[in-house]
């Protein structure tokens, strides 16, 4: 009996496989694509049973050729560059893929729990799993939307053999997304960037926000994982859920959560915001043109769905879930005070 975690090797599902490990659970089949280079460093430290590359794993799935007896199936694997222009290409990695993988569970009463996104709400000001809210930016929002457009037609009627969930991540941060590139959370670049210059960039004001002060839900991989363990936890629960914290907060604060945690780990005090653009910590840059119109400047989990399954779990707030972020990779723990 194994386990499946696609996108073993990605952000989300090497935490997956990690946090699995720890619960004594090496009976893992990790599907990935390792042509990214470096990208097999997230798996280095984990055990596996067995690893397969999506495209065999798709080829396997397709012509039934998957001889294992299968628990689960944690579906992390897709392309997730909201600037990927491909349409093509985008749905048969994120809706074809996705469904082969759903058939295949239903056909065989097997537990999936699949990464959806925040992208299908767009430039929404409610955040709720329901249609009236969801109008996606750019084809990787609609990727994830269309594929739980069909997952609510085939649960609404045909029905489930077997438990279904799609999480819809939020702005996730945390340790082994470096592979990702400028897919990377801002927290991940917020941290190089001070480190190399001394200085953070955000954006300068938009869409009615003034500088710095966009908002986006940020939400640890940490409690992303947690999450996913306990739907598989609780096979009764289906449905479609978001993931993020339900409380939006600044880009302003990630910059000074990200500095005061980098300062922390010299024995420096903590500053202001005030204090860190009065010493040029903070430079606000111009918004990028081919970002108008593609760019979501405010997004808060509505977290009712998820509390009335049953989840009850709090959650990192920013400060505390960067400055474990920031820990973990600099390797300084932090005391608290």
């Amino acid at each position: 009996m194994v386990t499946i975690v696609t996108g073993a090797a990605g952000f989300i599902g090497a935490n997956l496989v990690k946090a699995l490990n720890r619960r004594g659970d090496t009976r893992i089949l990790a599907v990935d694509n390792l042509e990214t280079a470096g990208k097999f460093h997230n798996l280095s430290h984990c055990t596996i049973a067995d690893y397969m590359d999506k495209r065999d794993f798709f080829e396997a799935l397709q012509n039934d050729r998957l001889d294992m007896e299968v628990t689960a199936i944690l579906h992390q694997g897709a392309c997730s560059d909201t600037m990927e222009h491909d349409g093509r290409y985008m749905m048969d990695n994120n809706f074809s893929y996705t469904t082969r993988i759903f058939r295949y569970c239903q056909e065989r009463e097997i537990p999936l729990v699949y990464a959806s996104s925040a992208a299908v709400y767009g430039a929404n000001e409610s955040f709720r799993e329901e249609p009236a809210c969801e109008a996606p930016l750019n084809v990787y929002g609609y990727s994830k939307l269309a594929f739980d457009q069909f997952f609510r037609q085939k649960a609404q009627y045909e029905g489930l053999t077997a438990p279904c969930v799609g999480l819809r991540y939020f702005n996730v941060y945390g340790p082994y997304e470096q592979h990702k590139g400028r897919m990377a959370s801002v927290a991940f670049h917020f941290f190089n960037q001070y480190r190399e210059s001394g200085r953070i960039r955000l954006f300068e004001g938009c869409d009615g926000f003034p500088h710095g002060e966009q908002r986006r839900d940020f939400v640890s991989v940490e409690d992303v994982v947690k999450v996913n363990l306990w739907f598989l936890e609780h096979p009764e629960i289906s449905g479609i859920f978001n993931l993020g914290t339900g409380c939006s907060r600044s880009f302003n604060d990630m910059a000074v959560a990200t500095i005061n945690a980098l300062r922390a780990t010299q024995g420096e005090e903590e500053l202001t915001l005030e204090h860190m653009l009065a010493q040029e910590m903070i430079e606000y840059i111009p918004f990028p043109q081919d970002l108008r119109g593609k760019y979501q400047s405010y997004t808060e989990a509505d977290m009712k769905s998820l509390l009335q399954a049953g989840y009850d779990a709090p959650f990192l707030d920013v400060t505390e879930g960067v400055a474990r972020y920031v820990a973990h990779m600099t390797g300084v723990q932090i005391s608290p005070t």
